[in-house]
């Protein structure tokens, strides 16, 4: 299915361009409204209605993405050139055989959703097969095994479900009376019930980065690899709530990290964008993570670079050249729930735009909860210590209310 260069149809047309979204949350939402831009027609699937992608796509579908026969089903009765999953709950293999098939180009890969919806199986390839600097790690299947894993690790050590995003399931863990509560909160908190869990060793870290690594079409059609300014951000229990652009590097570090993610991503393959996580600690580095979409991080990008992720998302997917290049420093912060109900309302926003260069992303989601990301405040600046004062501030003036 892959193509030497691009050729977009006219959307609900017989030659349309057609990309189904496997996923559809705020990171999704800004892809479609990339892709339809571009005249490409773009079908949204999610497990729940209503999805943020879902009202901004040319149709939606609601189905259980972890069944294979209801994700086979909706891929053949839509017939997209591009699959494209935003989350890690989708049935992988399935996908693998859909690509084998010659049904649709997945993105980046099969192989890479598979690989990096599980955090057994990414770990594995960077660390025991690429060889690459990451924090000491164990896998358990049972408390009786996460308890072993702990001692081998040291404490601290964090505890995550071995498929989850977000910070979901994942627990700090500081002395071994605290291994029950964090094994069945991991157990029941993951995206997929799969009963594993990875025990990770605290690295001594200066901060950690999300570098954004983009595969993408050259003009000659030849596949390169970008990188984008290194993003840095803070997370409390795993779950971004702010970042920004650029993060300030030594030349050694960025170099390396460069290196880690264009290891990864080049073993990964496909066309797209990568989110690669690393911690840093001087001139070291060292792999965390990876994300084969936009990552929740970058969504500082869309005032920070000239082509936001999801701008280089879109692009990459469809066979087009990309540009990385950044625009000025900018800054992200996250508004949160703040209730648990439905069919919330925001009060403060002009008051939150009054803020110099800042903007506002309101996802849509039909539900809110406490602690659930419901929006993003941007910001930007002549530094990124001004960006993430405008972007906190901005964000703080946003309050959920229910009317």
């Amino acid at each position: 299915m892959d193509q030497p260069s691009a050729i977009l149809g006219t959307p609900l047309s017989a030659s349309a361009t057609r990309v189904m979204l496997l996923g559809s949350g705020e990171l999704g939402k800004e892809v479609v409204i990339e892709l339809q831009r571009l005249g490409v027609e773009v079908i949204a699937v999610d497990r729940y209605a209503n999805a943020p992608a879902q009202q901004v796509a040319h149709r939606a579908h609601v189905i259980q993405m972890t069944d294979p026969k209801a994700l086979r089903a909706i891929i053949e009765a839509e017939r997209p050139d591009f699959v494209v999953p935003e989350i890690e709950a989708i049935a992988t293999q399935t996908l693998r055989e859909i690509e084998a098939e010659g049904l649709a180009e997945v993105i980046p890969t099969a192989r890479a959703t598979q690989l990096t919806m599980n955090r057994e199986g990414i770990r594995r390839l960077a660390a025991e097969e690429l060889g690459l600097p990451c924090s000491p790690y164990r896998f358990a299947g049972s408390l009786e095994e996460l308890r072993s894993a702990a001692i081998e690790i040291g404490y601290p050590c964090i505890i995550k479900p071995v498929m989850s995003s977000s910070g979901k399931g994942q627990s700090r863990l500081s002395a071994p009376d605290e291994l029950e509560a964090a094994w069945e909160y991991a157990r029941t908190a993951g995206r997929v019930a799969s009963g594993r869990v990875i025990v990770e060793g605290v690295i001594d870290f200066d901060y950690e980065i999300t570098l954004l690594t983009v595969r993408a079409r050259s003009a000659g059609g030849l596949i390169e690899t970008h990188f984008c300014e290194p993003i840095g951000h803070v997370q409390v229990a795993g779950d971004y709530v702010e970042s920004w652009q650029p993060q300030l590097m030594s030349k050694a570090a960025l170099e390396r990290a460069r290196e880690i993610a264009r290891a990864v991503t080049g073993n990964l393959g496909g066309r797209g964008i990568y989110g690669v996580e690393l911690f840093v600690k001087g001139d070291q580095v060292w792999f965390s993570e990876v994300s084969p979409r936009p990552h929740d991080t970058g969504m500082v990008t869309m005032v920070s670079q000239v082509q936001s992720e999801f701008e280089l998302h879109a692009k990459a997917i469809i066979g087009l050249p990309v540009d990385v290049s950044m625009r000025t420093a900018g800054a992200s912060a996250v508004i949160y729930g703040g209730i648990a109900a439905t069919a919330i309302s925001f009060e403060g926003v002009a008051h939150a735009l009054e803020v110099p260069a800042s903007a506002l992303r309101l996802f849509g989601k039909p539900e809110s909860f406490v602690k659930r990301r419901m929006g993003v405040a941007l910001a930007s600046a002549e530094n990124t210590d001004d960006a993430r004062a405008r972007a906190k501030l901005a964000a703080s003036r946003v309050k959920p209310v229910l009317r």
